[in-house]
């Protein structure tokens, strides 16, 4: 291949995956043509993308940013699995693909840096909490001690309107109310 195509090629990369900086590795070898187009059509709904790479190309392309994670894992045929809101989320996805297209390879992948190798750290990282998950969970965490107290604040006052919304209903039938 030519310099000028491979050129082309890198900026085809730069170009497709842009500033993502989290990604998964899956190889794609074993499983039919019509197969491919059924899982690329399952991921495009969830706006995930599937880019057949290069290795050395994408080390061109990718070497000086967070994706050069996934250089221990290149070699054979690859396909780069990217988009949605995060990794994790494609991680789900194409773990999910598993049950019916049993020959993904699932190769590895990186989030903020951290490689994620082999089938077994993919389906760990699977298991993560998505971006906007963990924002809940800690939302959650934060606020359930400011509900207990103002629950424990409410408590004696609610008790309090309660005994004196009995006498006043006491008072407006016309009855006497019992000293204790």
């Amino acid at each position: 291949m030519s310099k000028p195509v491979k050129q082309m090629i890198v900026r085809d990369y730069q170009g497709r995956v842009g500033d993502i900086e989290d990604a998964m590795l899956i190889s794609l070898r074993g499983v039919s043509s019509n197969s491919t187009n059924k899982i690329r059509q399952t991921l495009a709904k969830k706006e995930i993308r599937v880019t057949v790479i290069r290795n050395s190309l994408f080390l061109k392309a990718f070497g000086d940013t967070k994706l050069a994670g996934l250089s221990p894992l290149l070699s054979g045929a690859n396909a780069l699995a990217y988009g949605a809101e995060s990794v994790v989320e494609v991680a789900r996805e194409i773990v999910g693909l598993l049950k019916d297209f049993p020959d993904i390879q699932l190769r590895g992948a990186v989030l903020d840096g951290q490689l994620f190798e082999g089938e077994d750290g993919v389906k760990a990282l699977s298991k993560f909490p998505t971006r906007d998950e963990a924002i809940a969970k800690d939302v959650t965490l934060i606020l359930s001690p400011g509900r207990k107290l103002l629950g424990a604040v409410k408590g004696p006052g609610g008790r309090l309107l309660g005994i004196v919304k009995a006498i006043e209903e006491k008072l407006e039938k016309g009855e006497a109310i019992a000293k204790v």
